[in-house]
């Protein structure tokens, strides 16, 4: 029961960042400044950044796990989503747009369930330094 949970939270988060992250990165900067507030506040460049990284979290919250190959990239990949979430979040309320952040806020939940969900799948990857000899 707890897989499928996870699961279904993984399919969840990846097709959101995959379908906003395509979109940041097909649509022109003028059409996506004419959908948001927030995206004229910011330079194209870093709106084509944000959307690989969403893509690239997308697919890490999924395929490493599914594949079996790097499982430790499934938490990490949430990691990385949860922390464009928190930063999103704040750029919102600095920007005077907290209205706009509590989607956000559920989103990170969701992140960080992964997180927390998949943390077996570190291993030996956190935590585990050796002493130097």
């Amino acid at each position: 029961m707890k897989y499928l949970a996870l699961w279904t939270i993984q399919i969840l988060l990846a097709v959101l960042f995959l379908f906003v992250g395509v979109m940041k990165l097909v649509t022109p900067y003028d059409t996506l400044a004419a959908s948001g507030d927030w995206v004229r506040l910011v330079p194209p460049w870093l709106i084509l950044f944000i959307g690989v990284a969403e893509v690239a979290g997308a697919i890490g919250v999924v395929l490493p796990a599914a594949t079996g190959i790097g499982r430790m990239l499934t938490p990490l990949a949430a990691a990385g989503l949860a922390l464009i979430m928190v930063l999103a979040t704040l750029f919102l309320v600095s920007v005077g747009q907290a209205g706009m952040a509590p989607p956000n806020l559920v989103i990170l939940a969701l992140a960080l369930t992964v997180v927390y969900g998949r943390r077996a799948d570190l291993g030996g990857a956190v935590g585990t330094a050796r002493p130097a000899l």
